[in-house]
């Protein structure tokens, strides 16, 4: 009777397609290969089994489209642990993408444009890439330079915190250029959020009647004795 093993690690949890283990393998024969990845050579299933059962691990198929499939000894417990660590470390490691989308006419007025910068900075500022979007219109067509001189303004007007990563480009009856942020995104807003608080402090201490602290060199000085002649 074969005794019971207890698992390394923390419990298994079904992910996806698994490798089959142990008992769970019904191919007759397999490709043995030691935890050390040594090749043991092909070997009847119950063999194999007994075999890493003997030094108290499990016998996982690892390759069952090879023929005879091949068959690993290993801690499974601790093999899965393993891959779900790599996993979460992925994971942790992944940039999220975040494009934005802003779009403009040919023929904005000044008020508008100024809205839809202000739209752009704010997004750049949030580590976000921007596709801005000219949308020609009839007779607009024809005269692509005026879009793309707009984009360019645009471009320039935000090279602070945005660069241009996808220049202006035709696509059907728009032209798309794409902005992604720089160093300077969000550190901009930052320090604007800093003064802006500074300046609400002062306001605060001056309706408190409280002032700046007087300099060293203003400090009161002790009195000093005259002697009379």
């Amino acid at each position: 009777m074969r005794p019971r093993r207890r698992f390394s690690g923390p419990p298994e949890r079904p992910q996806g397609p698994q490798e089959r283990i142990n008992d769970a393998i019904r191919v007759p024969q397999v490709r043995l290969i030691d935890e050390d990845g040594s090749q043991i050579g092909v070997k009847k299933t119950d063999d194999a089994r007994e075999y890493a059962y003997g030094k108290g691990l499990d016998l996982v198929e690892v390759a069952a489209q090879a023929d005879p499939p091949v068959a690993r000894v290993m801690d499974y417990g601790k093999y899965r642990y393993e891959q779900e660590q790599k996993a979460k470390l992925a994971r942790k490691h992944q940039v999220s993408v975040n494009v934005k989308e802003i779009k403009l006419r040919p023929k904005i007025g000044i008020h508008d444009y100024n809205t839809k910068k202000g739209h752009v900075e704010r997004f750049l500022n949030q580590r976000a890439k921007v596709k801005v979007t000219i949308m020609f219109r009839g007779r607009e067509q024809s005269h692509p330079e005026r879009g793309r001189d707009l984009l360019m303004r645009l471009a320039e007007d935000v090279k602070e915190i945005g660069q241009v990563e996808s220049p202006p480009l035709q696509d059907g009856r728009n032209m798309v250029m794409l902005l992604g942020p720089t160093k300077n995104a969000g550190v901009t807003r930052d320090a604007k959020a800093e003064d802006q608080e500074r300046s609400k402090e002062a306001v605060q201490a001056d309706r408190n009647g409280e002032g700046a602290a007087p300099p060293r060199d203003a400090e009161p000085q002790p009195r000093e004795e005259v002697a009379e002649a």
